[in-house]
Order: structure tokens, then C-alpha cells, then sequence
């Protein structure tokens, strides 16, 4: 007797292998999946800009490295005693404006060549909510604790979503028509915002998606859905899979998803290497009782050996 319903996956077309060049953009899930990806040492990058939860958002900072659009001085403000832009995390923002600039613009050169070259792009949605710059009429992808009462908070229509997807798509494609696209939604759940608020922010979200997943699909265009917070919703449906905040997946559930998204979008003969890097990466957190044992020193040797045999095998694995 099954105890839960468990959510179908569609097994991608284009899988990830250890040759794959993969570059993950949007929420704070987004850096799970990334991490994991780091992990087993895939050719991973992740928000070279920082957390980005909206997709107009993501689009605009996708549009300006694909144009490579500089940032200026216009581009830029000062607040509680650091520099920062709108465009960017906050994480990003600095206390010396000519470094901030020369470092934003440096992004934005290594990204261009990043997005040419690379195989995959992994973008997670997380909400449909956004903040208008009063003064600016932009949309914001972080406030920088600016006081509220400069932006406009506004939902997002599923049109506009829809469009800026496609154009996501498209900016891609101009560089790299061979890029490969897996969407999904963050299953965080942006309470901040109110409960049926956030329903209907994702709901937003998965509209417009697979309204322009069903597009490209009819045009024989395989672009990929991993459905995230569907396992979320429907698999886990339980309170201990959350952190303490109730709010975010607990490392629990980011294993589970992980272990989801593996099965079905890295491909089968990837597993081998993966169980390798796993190995190494238990080695090396390993302590010793006596690390002055033969034992020990044996054990580090032989470490030493599987780590050099994939690094050489592999140019990117860099234990």
C-alpha cells in the first residue's frame, strides 16, 4: 500500500554529464541544487549577480550581460555607508564605488563568456511579486533596505511573466542556440507576502511557464520542467521536511529533490563519478585518531591517488 502520491517526472532529453558546462540563476533554491552540483564537482556556476527572485528581473540582468551593457554611475546609489544597485544582491555592494563599479562590470564580461559557452541553464522562479522604484518606474530585484515607502509593490500578470520568459529565451539563444533550459519553481514559501498571496504568486508562475514550455514544445523545441516544489507540496507534505522557520526545505528534502532532479536530468553513466567524488569528499572530512598511523598515512595515500586520477581525467574537478 503506497502511503503518499509520488509526483511524475519527465526524464530530460538533454541530461547533464561531467562534460556539461552548467550555470544556475535565480532563488535562494537555486543555490541548494548548486550546491549540490559543486559537491559531486560538476562544471557548475551559480547567481554570478547574486539571488534573483522575480523573472523580469532575471531577465533584465540577462539582457545586459548578453548586450554587454556596463554598469555606470547612473546605475548605482549610496545607502546606509555602501554603494549598490537595484539590479544586483545585495550581497554584492560595496563600500568604494569605483571597486563596486569595476566589480559589477567584470561580471558582466566573465558571465558573457560563461553563457556562450555553457550547456545547461538551470533557472529557478521564486515569486511573482515585485517592487517598483517609485522615482525610477523600474522593477528592483533587491530593495537594499531602502525605507518601502519608495517602491510600489505589485503582481505580476501572467503575460508579462510569460514574455519575459520568452525573452530570457530568446536573449540566450542570440549567443548560445544550442543552450539547454531546465525551469523550475522554488518550493520556499514567501509568507512575507500572506498566504493566499503567495499561492497566487506561484500559481502566476507556473502559468505562464508551462504556457511557454507547451509553446516551444509544440514547435519541437525540448525545453525542460523539473517540478521542485511539486515534490515539495505533494511528496513531503510535512512539516519536518522544513527548517525551523517553516518556510524553507530542510537539508532533508534538499537531498530528496536532489535525488529527483539526478535521476532524471544527469545521465546514467555520470553515476560512476559521482560515487567517486562522493568518496573523495567523505575522505577528506575524515579525522583520525592517530593521524601519525601507518594506518592513516596509507588511507591519505591512497585519497591522494583517487584524487589526482579524476582531476587529471577531468580538467574542471579541482579538489
Amino acid at each position: 500500500m503506497q502511503f503518499r502520491t509520488q509526483v511524475p517526472i519527465s526524464p530530460s532529453n538533454n541530461q547533464i554529464d561531467y562534460n556539461s558546462k552548467i550555470v544556475s540563476l535565480g532563488s535562494c533554491f537555486a543555490v541548494n541544487m548548486a550546491e549540490k552540483l559543486d559537491y559531486f564537482k560538476f562544471d557548475n556556476s551559480c547567481n554570478p549577480f547574486g539571488i534573483i527572485f522575480n523573472p523580469v528581473s532575471i531577465e533584465r540582468i540577462i539582457k545586459r550581460v548578453v548586450e554587454q551593457e556596463l554598469f555606470t554611475e547612473k546605475d548605482v546609489f549610496f545607502h546606509n555607508e555602501q554603494w549598490h544597485c537595484y539590479e544586483v544582491h545585495s550581497e554584492l555592494s560595496h563600500s568604494d564605488k569605483e571597486e563596486f563599479l569595476n566589480k559589477l562590470n567584470l561580471l558582466v564580461k566573465e558571465f558573457h563568456y560563461q553563457i556562450i559557452k555553457f550547456s545547461h541553464l538551470i533557472i529557478t522562479y521564486g515569486t511573482s511579486w515585485i517592487y517598483r522604484n517609485n522615482e525610477s518606474q523600474e522593477i528592483v530585484a533587491n530593495c537594499h533596505k531602502v525605507p518601502q515607502k519608495q517602491f510600489l509593490k505589485e503582481l505580476l500578470s501572467v503575460e508579462v511573466i510569460e514574455k519575459s520568459i520568452q525573452n530570457t529565451i530568446n536573449l540566450i539563444q542570440t549567443i548560445n542556440p544550442n543552450a539547454q533550459f531546465i525551469f523550475t519553481v522554488s518550493p520556499v514559501r514567501h509568507i512575507k507576502d500572506g498566504f493566499v498571496e503567495n499561492q497566487l504568486s506561484k500559481s502566476h508562475l507556473f502559468t505562464a511557464l508551462h504556457q511557454v514550455l507547451k509553446t516551444h514544445n509544440s514547435q519541437l523545441i525540448t525545453h525542460n520542467y523539473f517540478p521542485s516544489y511539486e515534490i515539495m507540496m505533494d511528496e513531503l507534505r510535512d512539516y519536518r521536511f522544513y527548517n525551523e522557520d517553516m518556510l524553507h526545505p530542510n537539508q532533508v528534502a534538499i537531498d530528496y529533490i536532489w535525488k529527483c532532479f539526478s535521476e532524471n536530468f544527469i545521465t546514467e553513466n555520470s553515476i560512476s563519478t559521482m560515487k567517486e567524488v562522493a568518496e573523495i569528499q567523505k575522505g577528506l572530512t575524515h579525522r583520525s585518531f592517530n593521524p601519525e598511523s601507518e594506518q592513516h598515512k596509507a588511507f591519505l595515500s591512497k585519497l591522494h591517488q583517487k584524487r589526482t586520477i579524476l582531476e587529471q581525467k577531468w580538467s574542471h574537478i579541482k579538489f
